[in-house]
């Protein structure tokens, strides 16, 4: 006697989805563009390294601006027009037009090619922490009355500074969004600070 297995009560499940999302994942997480992403971190990295060990190095302070200098040039460079393209998506640059108008340009990739969470996460960690750096040596050499590496660590501010605004604009949008971004950032911190104060005497 032959068992004959009934196809009524069997639900065939394909595994093709759970390779999908498991290679989706991996995607993600895999870094794409390697060697952008060295680059995106080394210019920065260096100019503030060469900044804290220029003195112990050597006691040129030409040779030590200069190299700042030439570093965070690089890096501002090698930001605004290659990593945050390949990394993120994003460019910002500026064109003249016909009557001879200079005007900004900000640009989100869209489409089915997104950046994996990894490269996001080294491009703006990257691109946030540094320019906090740099505000802070700024402050730093502004209360030890350092005048002379004022001039360098400004530079430092704008360079990356920029590229940080460019970025954010690319990110959000327009001004109009990105003043209603910061107002409803502050709303919400200012209406937890008022609940939390409610809720002290209550407890």
């Amino acid at each position: 006697m032959l068992r004959q297995d009934s196809s009524d009560d069997i639900e065939d499940v394909s595994l093709f989805d759970a390779d999908d999302d498991v290679s989706r994942r991996s995607k993600k997480s895999k870094i794409r563009h390697p060697v952008a992403s060295f680059f995106h971190l080394f210019f920065r990295v260096s100019a503030i390294v060469v900044y804290l060990l220029c003195e112990l190095l050597t006691s040129s302070f030409i040779a030590c601006m200069v190299t700042i200098i030439l570093l965070l040039s690089c890096d501002f460079w090698t930001v605004k027009n290659v990593t945050g393209r390949l990394m993120v998506g994003l460019r910002w640059w500026n064109q003249v037009d016909d009557d001879g108008r200079s005007h900004w340009v900000f640009e989100a990739r869209k489409g089915s090619k997104t950046s994996s969470e990894a490269e996001s996460r080294i491009f703006w960690l990257g691109l946030i922490s540094c320019p906090m750096i740099w505000v802070i040596f700024a402050f730093s050499a502004l209360f030890s009355f350092k005048v002379k590496w004022l001039a360098v660590v400004v530079m430092g501010v704008v360079l990356q500074g920029a590229n940080l605004y460019g970025y954010i604009r690319c990110k959000v949008g327009s001004r109009k969004n990105l003043t209603s971004m910061a107002t409803s950032y502050l709303g919400k911190q200012f209406l937890r600070q008022a609940v939390a104060k409610e809720d002290q005497p209550a407890s």
